[in-house]
């Protein structure tokens, strides 16, 4: 291999490595708690909490300062300033809020069961927060809290004020729904009790047990909100109670819980907490989290300028507009204080944040609740719930993979009682609860980059038939998928995007099958890996829905709609991670490919479509505050300008994290966005977990020492960052010539130093020379689907259908009675004609393959009525425009694959022209309802008639039968007797109006969802 240094100013810097034998020596471990900053991520969208914890454990003790709103998932926000008392349980950068289970309060004065009541006021600078310790004050009470923990046991510390009554609050109320409650008093130093509740989980256990370090004086056990006087339990759905002291100074109480048993709470507070040395057990949980933090040990890391994008003056092929930029600049830019630690701070805290979650949830004797409600016991290893997993396969658990094996092997073993006791393998659980939220079926990438980076001490045949039966279930649109090759819009929601996580999620089915030697499944799942193909639009190059056998239509790749989980056709455009060759292919090769990206990050930012909050962090198009956009900077790296890999993930460090609450771009989403941070910054990452390869990027410190369970060490090196240096000039492994971009799983493993030369300008020359990484599906096993053009789904007169496929040189068939084609039908030439509403079934052949059937049925609209709408429908809720409502296309109880026409703030008001005087026996109008979702039936539909369009008569109203508490989504009919004479009808559906109190969303204005109009003459 040639190595050329042809980058002018370019600083060459390399650390070497510590001898194998020094390596073996025990050393110091070095305390990086320090450096964590855990107010990172509770501004913004990042939901995160400050609270003491210990790393992965069941107890997150932290403060309550909100009670609902998408900001206050985890129970805090950084702007709130009043407090209302501190809970056993919180998520870690989830969207949706859930625990904050067994609140405590310290009060003085009369006790108050109201949180209005009893909540503090608290100031932003008395907050002090490191890893496993929090501390803040009660401005009302004058009373000082501190909290610690250790895996499954909070302990509070209050120091009341002398001369007042000292108490504490125990909320078992707070927050989400109760389903059950109860607290008991044992004696005057214990108390324990059960809440059990429903919120994101169905119905979550937490059983607490509490100990306090004096006895209380007296006390009260309220239900709704009354003291329940003489009673030493109490049982209910709104069960609170007060504790008080005798002016007793410093009170610590210790709360062990359990979602078994008030006894396994008991055992697991006597087991893990034997006295009240709060200082003790603070320092055994720093104690932890030095070890945790330890596993990386970190050096140096300047602060870079922006990066230089040279134009076409200074060398650069000026095929893309990145100009602007002087790489000369007169005089130096002042640089931050000690921005080397600042980068290491946001490092530790990113580290910390990726160890909050998943968290333990059996007990000390194995005991755990299972997704099946029912108890039972993890022999041999401990068992976690919270896996948020379409986030977390991305980043987060490769990063677990490499340094944290004994818990990446729980985590399988988990996933495998989560099979046994649940009957399939989790998509997002929650407690014993299965969320069933997001879209995939990615334990499975989580199994299979554990077991391809060593982690084999589970059962294989197992995990490999229950990955095979959560792929082949008919749910989610799996079915749809299996039959078509693709996951249609008209079958399912959010259909690109389960398409393409699915065809991933068989991908690593395919590779585990493989390296367990079953290759009959190896073959039917590297097949269906291939199905993101039927999803790509080869004439724009985005992965569109498909329905009714066409492209979804408008189309703008910006819109956020219902074809997508959280994003749009550009957040998607490259999603397929394990074929990222055959992607580059499709696209028409890697000059093509690499515009393609060039546009993802250099369009404008302007979403159309509905509004998503969780959309954030942009550049272009590229929306780094969410998931699926999290490989994408480093898809360069298969094109001829990996620079521009180096360029963006600068790009991206510099803009998306910071040492600020709100410095994380979006949800951390349990680990996730700090665990791209981690591995970003070490210059590797695992584009395709799953494979073997970890793709140079752009390492971010001097040095970065990998401690290696295994005993070895991995070094990685860029001193020249210091200097302000990031483009790559030149890589050695083990003091040896690198020329690679990426590096293999073994070549860490085995341990030893890499170093990353960096020089202020890009140096594609020496790039370009460099073997790129693979991710390819070694043949084109299947043809893709044909798609019909220019037909849409209803017409009045004529249509004409054109077959096209993404395949060069397929030849298609096609039937027109219903039957399956084959390549005996019809072999297409021309555009078909067509007059009467028909199904058309096309296949496509191509080397001696076919693909699956596409079909699409083709209505024939009726053409005795014309429609006039008095208020217009939502854009973002068209259905198929302005003749939705007579155009005979039905929708289903599932709103979001389409054909139902939304308004929101005005009634519907349809008026039809029959064009001569008719007998009319009725109307109907089809609505829908998803009170959830905002969606409500009309009050009624009121019906009115005329003979010239001006002057109407009233024919009556029909009201609704359901009610809007009705749960569910649910389709219901108006129908109302007509037996008149007219030409004109009117039809008013009345809008419901603001959403009520009990809804989360009270006030806000309701939906219509109507899709036909049917006249009875």
């Amino acid at each position: 291999m040639k190595f050329l240094f042809t980058c002018a100013f370019s600083a060459l810097v390399s650390v070497a490595l510590v001898s194998p034998a020094l390596a073996q020596k025990k050393v110091k471990i070095i305390d990086n708690t320090p450096l964590v900053n855990v107010f990172i991520g509770t501004g913004g969208h990042g939901h995160t909490y400050p609270g003491a914890t210990t790393p992965f454990g069941m107890v997150q003790l932290s403060p309550d300062t909100r009670l609902e709103g998408w900001d206050g998932c985890s129970g805090y926000h950084a702007t709130d300033s009043v407090v209302y008392g501190f809970s056993h349980t919180h998520l870690s950068g989830t969207g949706i809020p859930d625990y904050c289970d067994v609140l405590f309060m310290p009060t003085t004065g009369d006790p108050r069961f109201k949180n209005d009541d009893y909540k503090s006021p608290f100031k932003k600078k008395n907050e002090v927060g490191s890893p496993g310790y929090y501390k803040t004050h009660l401005d009302k009470y004058n009373i000082d809290v501190e909290l610690t923990a250790t895996t499954r046991v909070g302990v509070h510390k209050y120091n009341y004020p002398k001369g007042q009554p000292a108490n504490i609050i125990i909320d078992l109320k707070h927050r989400d729904e109760v389903l059950d409650s109860w607290i008991e008093v044992v004696n005057d130093h214990e108390v324990r009790g059960l809440r059990r509740s429903k919120s994101w989980a169905a119905d979550q256990h937490v059983y607490f047990y509490a100990k306090f370090n004096k006895p209380f004086k007296t006390y009260g056990i309220a239900l709704d909100d009354k003291v329940q006087d003489g009673k030493n339990k109490v049982q209910g759905k709104n069960v609170k109670m007060y504790l008080q002291f005798d002016n007793p100074g410093e009170v610590i109480s210790k709360v062990g819980i359990s979602a078994v048993s008030a006894e396994g709470a008991l055992a697991n507070l006597d087991k893990e907490v034997t006295d009240f040395d709060f200082k003790r057990i603070q320092k055994e949980a720093k104690t932890n989290w030095i070890n945790e933090l330890a596993k990386i040990q970190i050096e140096g890391g300047a602060a870079p300028p922006p990066p230089v994008m040279p134009t076409a003056q200074n060398g650069y092929n000026g095929r893309n507009p990145y100009g602007g930029y002087n790489p000369y600049p007169q005089a130096p830019r002042p640089q931050p204080i000690d921005y080397g630690k600042i980068k290491r701070t946001i490092f530790y805290s990113a580290l910390y944040h990726t160890m909050l979650a998943p968290n333990v949830y059996s007990d000390v004797d194995g005991q755990y609740r299972g997704l099946d409600q029912k108890v039972h016991t993890a022999n041999g290893f401990t068992y976690y719930t919270i896996f948020s997993l379409w986030d977390t396969y991305r980043a987060e658990h490769p990063l677990l993979s490499l340094i944290d094996k004994k818990r990446t092997l729980d985590f399988v073993k988990s996933f495998l009682a989560m099979y046994d006791d649940g009957k399939r393998l989790p998509i997002w659980p929650v407690g014993s609860s299965e969320t069933d939220c997001m879209v995939g079926n990615h334990a499975i990438p989580v199994i299979v980059d554990a077991y391809a980076k060593g982690i084999r001490d589970f059962d294989t045949d197992k995990a490999l038939r229950a990955m095979k039966e959560a792929v082949n279930r008919n749910q989610y649109g799996l079915d749809s998928y299996r039959k078509n090759g693709v996951v249609l819009s008209d079958d399912e929601h959010e259909s690109v995007s389960k398409t393409l996580e699915y065809a991933f999620d068989d991908w690593c089915i395919a590779q585990f099958a493989k390296m367990l030697n079953k290759t009959d499944d190896y073959n039917t799942f590297i097949k269906r890996a291939q199905y993101w193909k039927n999803q790509y639009n080869n004439q724009n190059g985005f992965m569109q829905a498909r329905v009714n056998g066409s492209w979804w239509a408008p189309f703008d790749p910006t819109e956020v709609n219902n074809n997508y989980t959280e994003g749009n056709a550009w957040q998607y455009a490259f999603l397929v991670p394990h074929d990222v060759e055959g992607l580059i292919e499709r696209a028409g090769g890697k000059e093509r490919f690499e515009m393609k990206l060039d546009d993802l990050f250099n369009s404008p930012s302007k979403m159309t479509g509905r509004e998503q909050s969780d959309i954030t962090g942009l550049i272009g198009q590229y929306a780094h505050g969410n998931e699926p956009s999290h490989h994408m900077a480093y898809l360069y790296n298969f094109t001829d300008d990996p620079t521009k890999t180096q360029f963006y993930l600068g790009k991206i460090f510099r803009e998306q994290y910071t040492n600020k609450p709100d410095g994380l771009a979006g949800n951390e989403d349990c680990g996730q966005m700090s665990a791209w941070y981690v591995m970003s910054a070490l210059g590797i990452y695992n584009v395709t977990p799953g494979q073997q390869q970890y793709q140079i990027g752009l390492p971010q410190f001097d040095k970065a020492t990998i401690s290696l369970e295994n005993g070895k060490k991995f070094v990685v090196t860029n001193a020249a960052v210091a200097q302000n240096n990031f483009y790559l000039q030149g890589l050695n492994l083990n003091k040896k010539p690198y020329g690679k971009l990426f590096l293999n799983y073994e070549d860490i493993e085995n341990g030893g130093e890499f170093e990353y030369f960096a020089g202020r300008l890009p140096n594609r020359l020496f790039v370009q020379e460099l073997e790129k990484p693979t991710s390819k599906i070694a043949d084109n096993l299947i043809v893709a689907n044909p798609y019909f053009v220019g037909g849409t789904r209803t017409f009045k007169d004529n249509l004409s259908v054109d077959i096209k496929s993404g395949d060069t040189g397929a030849k298609y068939y096609y039937t027109l009675d219903g039957s399956e084609p084959s390549d005996k039908s019809t072999a297409y030439s021309t555009p078909i004609k067509i007059t009467a509403t028909t199904t058309v079934k096309a296949i496509a052949y191509k080397d001696g393959k076919s693909s699956m059937v596409n079909y699409g049925t083709f209505i024939k609209a009726r053409n005795d009525v014309k429609l006039s709408l008095i208020n217009e429908y939502l854009p973002n809720y068209p259905a198929e425009g302005a003749d939705a409502l007579i155009d005979g296309l039905r929708g289903t109880a599932n709103w979001r694959i389409g054909n139902w026409q939304g308004y929101q703030g005005k009634d519907l008001i349809a008026v039809l022209d029959l064009g001569a005087s008719k007998n009319v026996k009725s109307v109907s109008l089809s609505t829908l309802q998803d009170a959830g979702s905002w969606i409500v039936f009309p009050k009624y539909m009121m019906v009115q008639v005329s003979d010239d369009n001006k002057a109407w008569r009233d024919i009556g109203k029909v009201d609704t039968k359901i009610d809007i508490d009705e749960p569910g989504a649910k389709t219901q009919e108006f129908v109302k007797e007509l037996n008149v004479k007219a030409r004109y009808i009117k039809i008013t559906a009345k809008q419901y109006g603001a959403l009520p109190d009990w809804h989360e969303s009270k006030g806000n204005p309701s939906y219509i969802f109507a899709d036909e109009i049917g006249v009875n003459y």
